[in-house]
């Protein structure tokens, strides 16, 4: 199906001496004081240029007030929390609350993709968002404030999420990444990949993205494409192609604007041979909703897309930069639950 443009316990986890152990914790095989499991809580401490460290005592007061049984682990660098999310499900937890960004959040998504001991589909996440972006959470009504963020964990409202599903190559290799917000290729990624590089200087913001996505207009060239949507093929010069199960990207930019995170579908904006001056008059409608209306902008809704293009073009899903075309999307419903507040947008 596809549309064009204006169409709708015991102690011996396998984590080392990071791991937290918050106020008392009965063994979870005894069952803890209370009808609901307990939580596990994964922590970047460098999401937000620091905040997830800085404001752990804080966010955990008002954790323990939800949870008093939940037990916590501080992710240390790339990847990590995608094996401390592995290792919870591993001792029986089945919500995983991340105290983070975007980014913190596919690698929870991952690890519970990657590991073999339940389905994916019986885990639910939350997330308290103390990173730079947070456009997944702007599409579930979670507050940036704390304790807005944490009455949303205890509210336990819950909806099935769609989940997508990328497979590109990286040296050689063919990979997959699942993401539960935004995937792009193109010029996107090529902004995601130096924004990502300033962000490990400590450098970070909607600011910081937009003066990256505008710099990145002096070198970035067009590139012949090949997408195969449903089986329905389609060849142009393009600028840049975004995929969502979400609304939001960049620091707030609506570059799949009708997207649902739970229609088992993934919607599609692909921008053509846009002029660099066009780009830079058009910034407006990248923010308010409107990009489906451009002349250059075809937006379509489907279950699979194959990239294939003349020259490599760099992807990316929910803001972590991966490897290159040629890339296939696809999605599997209801895939995660995940804990959403009380302005979710159908």
């Amino acid at each position: 199906m596809s549309y064009k443009k204006h169409s709708r316990k015991k102690d011996h986890i396998n984590i080392p001496d990071f791991f937290y152990h918050i106020y008392k914790y009965k063994n979870y095989a005894m069952g803890p004081k209370s009808d609901t499991p307990p939580f596990f809580v994964i922590v970047n401490p460098n999401a937000g240029n620091g905040k997830g460290k800085k404001d752990w005592d804080r966010i955990s007061r008002l954790l323990l007030k939800i949870d008093p049984y939940f037990r916590a682990a501080f992710s240390e660098g790339k990847g990590h929390a995608s094996m401390l999310a592995e290792a919870a499900a591993g001792e029986g937890y089945r919500t995983i609350i991340t105290i983070g960004g975007d980014g913190t959040l596919n690698e929870v998504l991952n690890g519970v993709y990657t590991q073999k001991t339940a389905k994916p589909a019986e885990f639910t996440l939350g997330i308290i968002p103390v990173g730079t972006g947070n456009d997944w959470g702007r599409m579930f009504g979670i507050p940036l404030v704390y304790e807005g963020a944490a009455e949303v964990i205890a509210s336990r409202q819950t909806l099935p999420h769609d989940v997508g599903v990328v497979t590109y190559y990286e040296e050689g290799r063919k990979l997959t990444r699942y993401f539960i917000n935004i995937a792009g290729l193109g010029f996107e990624s090529v902004v995601v990949k130096k924004t990502n590089r300033q962000k490990e200087k400590g450098k970070s913001g909607k600011a910081i993205y937009l003066y990256n996505l505008l710099s990145s207009l002096i070198t970035y060239r067009h590139t012949m494409a090949k997408l195969t949507i449903d089986g329905n093929v389609t060849t142009s010069k393009i600028f840049s192609v975004n995929v969502g199960n979400g609304r939001y990207c960049g620091g707030g930019m609506r570059q799949t604007p009708d997207a649902l995170p739970d229609d088992g579908l993934l919607d599609i904006t692909v921008i053509r041979d846009i002029g660099k001056l066009e780009i830079i008059r058009s910034l407006k409608i990248l923010y308010d909703g409107t990009i489906l209306s451009h002349p250059k902008v075809d937006g379509y809704r489907s279950k699979s897309l194959l990239v294939e293009s003349d020259t490599n073009l760099f992807v990316e899903a929910d803001g972590e930069t991966l490897g290159h075309t040629p890339a296939e999307f696809s999605v599997i419903p209801a895939g995660i639950n995940i804990i959403y507040g009380s302005k979710i947008i159908h």
